[in-house]
């Protein structure tokens, strides 16, 4: 089979206003950047808001493993399939952070004949929202060392500033650093810390704002640091929220793109689901259920993370109700979660299958809780045996979830026909979406609520450093100690320990440090070793990647 990126430059785009023209949207309501990308005016977005709206399908998997589960390119290609079957379809996905572009991951579009294209544009500076929200971060970072440095009217602690500084690429030399070393002139000597870009309390604000004047309010509401005598001080106190704003204008429309077989794309906002909440934004899902009547939207890593934000953060604070939820699955990651060597997952092996099948089925499980039909797709590769297949098939029926095979990779909207065929079955049932907890819960509450019935803990322990950072939200009032919860843990376990694979049980979540998000409307509950920072492994992704003298990039995928 021919590579991603041969399969990319083979396929024949449409220009996006055809791509539009497909929603019944014209071209005097998109922002072009260049022939195959654009944004939608803020005139349009305002005008469209009464439309009724199609169903929201998510996406999301099993816990990540090494041997690849597929979730985006199940993504794009369940929208095709059902474009295929006459339906008006839309894929929302979120745009790719170039740490792991460069990293461990290289490009984030999908793969095979599920595409999302341009494909290059799209993994590298697309249509520059990433820098927007690392330019805008980094001013209030600005900002808030220039205040102290000018006399500190606000009596800012140094000690207890909470604002991190950002890059969007993997660079652990940047974790722990002293600024402000010179000179008198160069500032307030003082320990900083960068965290990715995607991590950043801008980027969620980004995604979860609905107009710019709730873009500028919850700007405003940042927490940012404690003054000296223990009060809070907010990014309004500072003077920074006009000037990110005026950095984010443009980062706040959504961009519209097309799949490999030009199913419209809406690709808006990249925050990460292991250490942040993980979804594409609420303006460019809202977009896409008012212009279609089916939108296939994903969820960062496995149901644990990204699903659960997904349900409880986003879609509580925008009101959305989705329909069913699909659950991307491997025979050979789940084999992988029963033991059986990376190498060897080729082989067929029911023992493997059996033990690993446990990860499965907790996420099935968690997603039940939500009150939402089931779909598992499984992602089928060559080596997947008819006995193994069938093994799958019947415990998801036993689960109460039907099971269908993708196969989008190689046969693009063909070969996800079946999947599609039981989505739209899955999306007539009854659904009695619910979040997992209320929020007048207490914030230990909260926290415990995920531990024992998402990940299965028998409970939480607390580092004092956490136990500190609660009691100083609870101080700062109601309203804060009552916001959801986003969990920053590792991606490849259901517990907070990544060595622990399939369906641990007898441990307690630990509980490192805890981070108020006001503006972004969450508080983030730091667990494990988990970091802000990824760093870059011994052979990064950037290795392979190049440009011709005609301008030709390779080696994102």
């Amino acid at each position: 089979m021919k590579s991603d990126i041969e399969i990319a430059h083979e396929t024949r785009l449409l220009p996006i206003t055809e791509v539009a023209g497909k929603l019944g949207v014209s071209p005097e309501d998109l922002e072009l950047y260049g022939p195959y990308k654009a944004k939608f005016t803020e005139s349009f977005l305002r005008r469209i808001e009464n439309l009724p709206d199609g169903k929201l399908i998510l996406v999301t998997a099993i816990s990540p493993t090494p041997a690849g589960e597929g979730k985006t390119t199940t993504t794009v290609g369940l929208g095709q399939a059902l474009s295929k079957l006459g339906k008006r379809a839309i894929v929302a996905l979120r745009e790719p952070s170039l740490g792991p572009v460069f990293g461990v991951k290289g490009g984030a579009a999908g793969g095979g004949y599920s595409q999302v294209l341009p494909m290059e544009d799209i993994n590298l500076h697309f249509t520059g929202d990433l820098h927007a929200v690392t330019a805008a971060n980094n001013l209030l970072c600005a900002l808030i060392d220039n205040h102290i440095h000018q006399g500190n009217e606000l009596g800012i602690d140094p000690r207890r500033i909470l604002f991190q500084r950002v890059t969007d690429t993997n660079d652990r030399a940047l974790r722990n650093i002293v600024i402000g070393l010179g000179g008198k002139t160069d500032g307030v000597p003082r320990e900083d810390h960068f965290s990715i870009t995607v991590a950043s309390e801008v980027m969620a604000i980004l995604c979860l704002a609905t107009s710019i004047s709730d873009l500028k309010r919850r700007l405003g509401e940042m927490l940012v640091a404690y003054d000296k005598d223990g009060g809070p001080i907010l990014a309004r106190q500072l003077g920074a929220v006009g000037a990110m704003a005026a950095l984010l204008r443009d980062a706040l429309k959504p961009n519209l793109v097309q799949t490999t077989e030009n199913t419209p794309a809406l690709i808006h906002g990249g925050p990460f689901a292991n250490i942040a909440h993980g979804c594409n934004s609420i303006r460019a899902t809202k977009t896409a259920l008012k212009l279609g009547e089916y939108v296939v939207t994903e969820a960062g890593f496995g149901a644990d993370l990204g699903a659960e934000k997904f349900f409880d953060i986003k879609c509580r604070a925008a009101g959305l109700a989705p329909s069913a939820a699909v659950l991307v699955a491997t025979v050979r990651a789940l084999k992988y979660n029963g033991g059986q060597p990376k190498e060897e997952l080729k082989n067929e092996n029911l023992d493997a299958l059996t033990r690993g099948i446990c990860n499965l089925e907790a996420h099935i499980e968690n997603l039940q809780k939500f009150g939402l039909p089931v779909v598992v797709a499984i992602n089928r590769f060559d080596s997947d045996t008819e006995a193994e297949l069938d093994f799958v098939r019947r415990v998801c029926a036993a689960k109460g979830a039907e099971a269908a095979i993708s196969e989008v990779y190689s046969r693009g909207g063909e070969g996800g026909l079946e999947l599609a065929r039981a989505v739209l079955r899955a999306c007539e049932k009854p659904s009695n979406f619910k979040p997992l907890y209320e929020l007048d819960l207490q914030l230990t509450e909260k926290i415990k609520t995920l531990a024992t019935q998402i990940y299965g803990a028998d409970g939480v322990e607390y580092e004092p450093a956490a136990k500190a950072s609660i009691a100083a939200i609870e101080a700062l009032g109601e309203r804060y100690a009552k916001l959801p919860i986003c969990m920053a843990k590792t991606q490849y376990s259901l517990s907070d320990d990544p060595a622990l694979l399939g369906r641990p049980h007898g441990f307690k979540l630990h509980v490192r440090d805890v981070r108020l998000s006001a503006g972004a409307g969450f508080i983030v509950v730091y667990t494990g070793s988990i970091l802000t920072m990824p760093g870059l492994p011994k052979s990064p992704a950037a290795y392979n990647i190049d440009v011709d003298d005609d301008g030709n990039i390779t080696g994102l995928f």
